[in-house]
């Protein structure tokens, strides 16, 4: 019930907002210095945000880090340094429809177009024939699955993936456990279309939320790949999250990966573990990084 209430709350201030033509805040003074440390690329005629340092000398690696669902690339901002100290390139995007990037509309946004959009930043950053690390998280987890199965079937354009870390992304459809607001917007419900006409929702209902559909229509593809590939992978696990439940998804996940290595991380963390807890994040994924 309370949960109910909380997202009665969510709906009603941006309508609201519109009702009274309230502008949207300013950008806090982290996300403008964010924002003005990143550059932008063109991607089938749309601007796409992106963010790239130069970090560790002596280094050749490369880290692309895939942001979730409905955030942005600041997501890894806690990382980010101690990121660059390790790799020779750190790099993120904003996807389409998401933070600094165009948010083209109508648009029928799919992960296939996500995972497009990174291979052409790989190559707009001319790293085409470069090995690199992929970090993901929700949303991302998606993506790079489609991009794993994209490189172990050798298609034309792919990234050429040194290793795969996961992080609390909803890669099987049977545990994934999608919050009220997501569920009336994804399938169209009575109040979808009054959203839609009222906010900005379409972007999410009839697009970016349609990756849940997606998931579940395209299972075989993704999990094959995820189940089948020879690239070194980690999971980094908040248990806490309520849209993948401990510990039926992890369960399900060392039983269906069993070449995976995974990092549970402590009870109070969540969805978010980069953010909520950036030093054990940050470890289990050097101690992943230096196992192979």
């Amino acid at each position: 019930m309370r949960e109910w209430w909380l997202h009665v709350g969510l709906i009603c201030v941006p309508l609201v907002a519109v009702y009274l033509h309230i502008p949207p805040p300013q950008l806090s003074p982290a996300l403008q210095k964010w924002h003005n440390a990143g550059q932008v690329f063109h991607f089938r005629g749309s601007r796409i945000f992106y963010r790239e340092s130069y970090g560790a000398l002596g280094s050749s690696d490369v880290v692309i880090l895939l942001h979730g669902f409905p955030t942005s690339s600041y997501d890894w901002n806690k990382i980010w340094d101690p990121l660059a100290q390790r790799f020779h390139r750190v790099i993120a995007l904003d996807f389409l429809g998401f933070g600094f990037s165009d948010k083209p509309r109508p648009h029928r946004y799919s992960i296939f177009e996500q995972a497009s959009l990174v291979e052409a930043l790989v190559a707009h950053l001319g790293l085409g024939n470069q090995r690199v690390n992929l970090v993901s998280h929700d949303y991302g987890d998606t993506v790079a699955l489609e991009l794993l199965y994209r490189s172990d079937h050798n298609r034309t354009g792919h990234l050429t993936l040194n290793s795969l870390c996961l992080s609390n992304g909803g890669l099987f459809p049977e545990t994934h456990h999608p919050r009220l607001l997501q569920r009336i917007l994804k399938d169209s419900s009575f109040l979808a279309p009054v959203l839609m006409r009222l906010t900005n929702f379409m972007i999410f209902q009839r697009g970016i939320l349609q990756y849940i559909n997606q998931r579940l229509k395209h299972r075989d593809r993704w999990v094959g790949a995820l189940t089948s590939t020879f690239i070194p992978l980690h999971m980094i696990y908040g248990p806490l999250d309520p849209v993948n439940p401990h510990p039926q998804f992890i369960r399900l996940y060392q039983r269906q990966v069993q070449r995976s290595t995974v990092t549970v991380l402590d009870e109070h963390i969540s969805h978010y573990p980069q953010l909520e807890d950036p030093t054990g994040f940050l470890n289990a994924y050097f101690n992943f990084i230096h196992s192979f």
